[in-house]
């Protein structure tokens, strides 16, 4: 996916005012409007100029876009870093599939999720929507967070700024990444007295140090030391929210995982805890290691490159 920089599509500075948008983007439609422009590329430059104009002339797709900020040249190749658009507030305005139809990759990778579609006149208060970062841990416990959001806004000279918003979420025991949490009457306000929108909050979690969760499930990494995983143990693995004691059976190879039930994120039924075996040799750092090493070498009929063997890394 190629990177566009809507600002130099419409030839405009990153600090152009509401107006500075419209004179540029009406001079590039006398141009390059296909009923009326002789270019060649006619056609495809008006989309692109259609493009920009409506990302830019929006103050909250606006103020997304320059969070990406201007060190991305147009064309290079771009992916977007993951939850770049977490904490922003975005209203339920949105294009409809006529309208987006002509749209780049790029655009639909960025704003293709954001809000819903055109939904004519309604008393009711606008729906808003925002991506918000969790810790795993509050999965486990539930909490009460203070979320912190920015709200664009066009100020009195046209320019977006954006402007703090502080709310206090209670977080429910079991949020999954993906959840959408809901909180009355938190969006637009209504029409003519009637409700306010609500705003819906989309969970993710920060990356974890040690675990890695899908849906419900919890991935883990489980480092073994040599004898545990040849013997067979019991070990405690220390969980988000207190711990648990799993079995590892005789003959454990590094790759191979094991399922432990029920001991994933909570919920109805509760998630699973997916353990990834690691068996991780000590060092042969003392004379003593070194003696150990000796001795196994010497008295272990064990070949591992023998012809037939299944490896494991």
């Amino acid at each position: 996916m190629e990177f566009k920089d809507y600002y130099k599509t419409l030839g405009v500075a990153r600090d152009a005012t509401a107006e500075d948008l419209k004179k540029a983007f009406r001079k590039l439609a006398r141009k390059y409007h296909p009923d009326v422009s002789k270019e060649a590329d006619a056609q495809l430059r008006m989309q692109e100029v259609n493009e920009a104009y409506a990302v830019l002339s929006d103050p909250e797709k606006r103020a997304a876009y320059d969070q990406l900020g201007s060190g991305h040249r147009p064309g290079q190749a771009f992916r977007p870093p993951p939850d770049w658009d977490a904490g922003f507030e975005f209203s339920g305005r949105g294009f409809s599939p006529h309208e987006a139809a002509g749209y780049s990759d790029f655009f639909s990778e960025l704003f293709g999720r954001m809000g819903g579609t055109h939904a004519g006149f309604r008393a009711r208060g606008e729906d808003h929507h925002a991506k918000v970062l969790l810790d795993l841990e509050d999965a486990f416990s539930g909490a009460t967070r203070q979320i912190a959001l920015r709200v664009p806004q066009m100020d009195a000279r046209g320019r977006v700024q954006l402007v703090p918003r502080t709310l206090k979420v209670k977080i429910p025991v079991g949020v999954r990444a993906g959840q959408v949490i809901r909180l009355a009457g938190q969006g637009a306000p209504g029409v003519g007295g009637a409700a306010a929108g609500d705003l819906l909050l989309e969970v993710q979690f920060k990356p974890h140090p040690r675990f890695r969760a899908d849906g419900r499930d919890l991935h883990l990494s489980l480092p073994l030391a040599p004898w545990e995983a040849a013997l067979g143990s019991v070990v405690t693995v220390d969980l988000p929210h207190g711990s648990v004691k799993v079995r590892i059976p005789e003959g454990a190879q590094s790759g191979k995982s094991l399922r432990v039930r029920g001991k994933g994120i909570p919920g109805d039924p509760p998630g699973d805890l997916l353990l990834d075996l690691q068996v991780v040799l000590p060092p042969a750092d003392t004379a003593k290691a070194r003696e150990l090493y000796e001795t196994m070498a010497r008295e272990l009929a064990f070949e591992p490159r023998r012809p037939g063997r299944t490896w494991h890394g």
